[in-house]
């Protein structure tokens, strides 16, 4: 069923929708992975890392609703479903249990190396077929990274 028409071609339709599908799962992923470290860290840089990783949930939740609704705007229904993340999503498992504020940073910044990676593939190649969603990609790319190097700092 087709609600909202998309104004581009079908070829250019499957290419974008295949790029928002996979940045909503991986951005709803990122906000789980963030969270769940958020709720389990500890060390003496539980306080900042424990606020750092509330900032990075919320980044990550907003760009998500964005994507999604972007992917809504052009006829493509968003799936941002907890099997759906699970099975799409780049980013590799979270320890479980307590997390010592060292290997947690260490494995945010793995998660935000991986998302931002597919990011930028994401950004070639919607850029010919869609620039608006490019832009879209440009921007939580550029919000992604400078998460990135804070982290990366907290490790120094």
């Amino acid at each position: 069923m087709y609600v909202v028409k998309s104004p581009l071609s079908d070829a250019d339709l499957k290419t974008v929708s295949e790029a928002l599908q996979g940045a909503l799962v991986d951005l709803v992923d990122l906000a789980l992975v963030a969270k769940q470290i958020h709720w389990n860290v500890v060390g003496p840089r539980f306080r900042s890392v424990h606020l750092q990783l509330d900032e990075l949930v919320g980044t990550a939740r907003t760009h998500s609703d964005t994507v999604a609704e972007r992917a809504s705007a052009l006829g493509v229904s968003p799936d941002g479903r907890a099997a759906t993340v699970a099975v799409g999503s780049g980013i590799d498992v979270t320890p479980e249990g307590w997390v010592d504020d060292t290997t947690a940073v260490q494995t945010v910044v793995d998660a935000l190396g991986a998302v931002i990676g597919r990011m930028r593939e994401r950004i070639a190649a919607s850029g010919e077929p869609d620039p608006v969603s490019q832009d879209i990609f440009i921007q939580i790319t550029a919000d992604l990274e400078k998460q990135h190097w804070m982290f990366q700092a907290e490790n120094g």
